[in-house]
């Protein structure tokens, strides 16, 4: 028990959520994959239903292998409880179908996963929800955003696939003064670099797809609420929507977190490598890469975080013929969207994952037809970087 004390990532991503199994000692946790659990009696089945027994009574509602899940992302998280959903987006709009109302008003991210965007501008805005999209990085231009009807600050941050960092201290007060909800979306960052709820989120959502499965064979999500009122209103929203994850991909998630912390390290020492190499090479005219010097809100960063993580967004010089022959060279990475795996992933954003956004909002938002996003992995970087090299002489040869 004295392990799960610890505030260390490392120890918490090992430790955190229930002790060993109490019906058999397994020291890792059983997967109950049952749709429905038997009741002793019609007493105990109505004591369930009633609430006033905690037992488990329909996998949509409650299963111990999530909730194990659930226990160990709250704990790593720093929350009250945590809800796990059947992939990041069930996460995203359960939270947003929850929180909001007719009338409401939503100041988020310009640069968000497209998804998470687009969900509030053509699906949420035909129940009377509106949003408003700025550079969240500039407390200025998210206080000149909100309104009287603003119900929620949503925050992705490191901001994808810009990379650009949002003061979350600041944010939190911001929302406080106005009596907002800060909704985060933390996925980029994983608990071991940064926990939201510390600067005052009252909710945090994860696509566990990314870093905290890690192994690219999982599609999950997870709402980590801040206080008990939050996690019963979201959580009613989810038994009502459905969206529950099955108990074999909680399972699955739990195993991959417990080398979470080993993970986010080893990749984030090779971007810490890679993009001081990549700034000075001459077929690569910008980085956005936390870590640098160079990064706007590298001060902010080191205050914030506990690392720079591991996505790199970069400009090839030639533009948008330039970057898509770039990652038609690699070997080595894997042209894919996602991240978080241990496998190096090249995406670009443009003509990809951000595609559906307006071009004019996608540009104003700073995703470029030049800007390829590296989501680093646990390779060697020696090997990433000659990969890369190959690539960008392909993609912009010599003068």
């Amino acid at each position: 028990m004295a392990a799960k004390r610890s505030s260390r990532p490392e120890t918490m991503a090992v430790h955190a959520g229930p002790a060993p199994d109490p019906n058999h000692g397994g020291v890792s946790v059983p997967i109950y994959q049952t749709s429905t659990f038997s009741f002793r009696s019609a007493d105990e089945g109505a004591a369930r239903f009633a609430g006033t027994d905690p037992g488990y009574i329909y996998t949509r509602l409650g299963n111990p292998t999530i909730r194990a899940l659930e226990q160990c992302v709250a704990e790593l998280e720093g929350g009250h409880a945590a809800l796990g959903t059947a992939s990041g987006m069930a996460a995203v709009s359960t939270t947003f179908l929850a929180l909001l109302r007719p009338g409401d008003h939503v100041v988020g991210t310009d640069a968000v996963y497209g998804p998470s965007r687009l969900l509030l501008e053509k699906q949420l805005s035909k129940f009377g929800i509106e949003s408003s999209w700025v550079p969240t990085e500039d407390l200025e231009a998210v206080r000149r955003a909100m309104r009287q009807t603003t119900r929620m600050l949503f925050v992705e941050t490191p901001a994808n696939p810009t990379i650009k960092i949002t003061d979350l201290d600041a944010c939190g007060k911001l929302a406080r003064e106005k009596g907002t909800l800060l909704v985060v979306d933390n996925t980029f960052s994983s608990p071991v670099l940064q926990n939201p709820i510390r600067f005052g989120a009252d909710v945090v959502i994860h696509s566990m797809t990314k870093y905290l499965n890690g192994h690219s064979d999982v599609v999950a999500g997870m709402i980590v609420a801040a206080d008990a009122g939050l996690h019963a209103e979201i959580g009613s929203m989810l038994r009502s929507l459905g969206g529950t994850m099955d108990p074999h991909q909680a399972w699955l998630v739990l195993r991959g977190i417990r080398t979470l912390a080993l993970r986010v390290r080893q990749a984030q020492e090779s971007a810490s490598r890679l993009a001081p190499w990549l700034e000075v090479h001459p077929a690569v005219a910008w980085v956005s890469y936390p870590g640098l010097p160079s990064h706007p809100q590298h001060d902010l960063m080191r205050r914030q975080m506990a690392g720079p993580g591991s996505m790199i967004s970069f400009g090839v010089r030639g533009g948008l013929e330039a970057a898509r022959r770039m990652i038609d060279s690699v070997r080595l990475a894997t042209l894919a969207v996602s991240l978080g795996g241990v496998e190096t992933l090249i995406e670009h954003p443009a003509s990809m994952t951000h595609a559906s956004v307006p071009r004019a909002e996608r540009e104003a938002a700073g995703i470029r037809d030049d800007l390829v996003r590296l989501a680093v992995g646990c390779e060697a970087w020696e090997d990433i970087r000659d990969d890369l090299d190959r690539a960008l002489a392909a993609a912009v040869p010599a003068r």
